[in-house]
């Protein structure tokens, strides 16, 4: 089964206050989704009412097609979360964190055992299994955290703003684990508020502010659609490139619609065609063997999408 997330006309409000307004989504396929937003915007409470951590006001979450009000537990069981940050007891090592884990969940010893050292290994986290969490850094208990997550193999990983809080190495760390659970064909969907953490991992990207969804689609075709004009891509070349060699080189080649120099090896390069105008750039590119070391979305393209969403949001 294609695993899949699905909002109907959710709504939750805390008296007079509207938290999430008739909120309708649907995400299918194994993928990272990046549910973007301020803060106070709605993300969390959108994924505690996809974990029965509330209830909403009126609408429907679904998991997999199950509905998550109706059917909790069959909904539930093909769901890993890691909702806010929780704490760990310092006493316990992470071997033990998981067995508690895993028998809240209704698991078997030895399934406990074995999915134990897979997730460990997972989040890189293996050579640590019998020390005392009290003694680790806010990034290994945030991987210790999402390895809870991922204990019953879930097809579905719901993540809150996982590297909040975080040091730039741990939230690197986070982002490196979160890149390795999309090789595992589960559907990712990790709320944020940090735009280069969506551009670095995500496929697809939602907007919320003040409870309404504003958009949902590709990361290429958003920035595309919504900035008004063509996608930049960041290259990052091995060696210096020269103005010449880029004009001479890159310039002629098909969807190519203009060019900024970031730093003497990174450059931003406009690209008609959306993802598939990008996709072609990358093998042309590679076919001229100029050292090409990198190649993802602009950061400054979703920036100038959020900020004129949001701003449009608010007036």
């Amino acid at each position: 089964m294609t695993p899949s997330l699905e909002a109907r006309s959710l709504t939750r409000r805390f008296g007079s206050f509207v938290a999430l307004d008739h909120l309708d989504l649907k995400v299918e396929g194994a993928k990272c989704v990046g549910f973007l937003g301020p803060n106070g915007a709605g993300k969390t409470t959108t994924l505690k009412m996809f974990t029965d951590l509330i209830f909403p006001t009126s609408g429907e979450a679904f998991i997999n097609g199950i509905s998550v009000q109706n059917d909790r537990k069959r909904a539930l069981s093909v769901c890993g979360d890691l909702i806010e940050t929780p704490e760990i007891y310092p006493s316990l090592s992470p071997r033990e964190a998981l067995e508690m884990s895993g028998a809240l969940r209704g698991m078997d010893h030895a399934e406990i055992r074995s999915r134990t050292e897979e997730v460990l290994e997972e989040v890189k986290m293996s050579d640590w299994v019998d020390k005392k969490i009290g003694r680790f850094s806010k990034g290994m208990k945030q991987r210790i955290n999402i390895a809870a997550s991922l204990l019953s193999d879930p097809e579905v990983v719901l993540l809150d703003e996982p590297s909040t809080g975080l040091d730039p190495r741990g939230m690197s760390e986070v982002r490196d684990i979160i890149r390795g659970l999309k090789k595992g064909r589960r559907l990712i969907f990790m709320s944020s508020h940090i735009l280069s953490e969506v551009v670095d991992v995500c496929d697809e990207v939602a907007l919320l502010d003040h409870g309404k969804l504003l958009f949902f689609d590709t990361l290429s075709n958003v920035t595309s659609s919504f900035a008004g004009g063509t996608p930049s891509v960041d290259l990052s070349f091995k060696a210096p490139i020269s103005d010449a060699d880029v004009e001479r080189l890159i310039v002629p080649l098909p969807g190519v619609a203009g060019w900024s120099r970031l730093d003497p090896r990174r450059l931003a390069v406009k690209v008609a065609g959306g993802a598939d105008g990008q996709s072609q750039l990358l093998e042309q590119l590679a076919g001229l063997r100029l050292g090409l070391v990198g190649f993802r979305e602009s950061r400054s393209a979703l920036e100038e999408v959020y900020l004129r969403e949001i701003s449009t949001g608010d007036s």
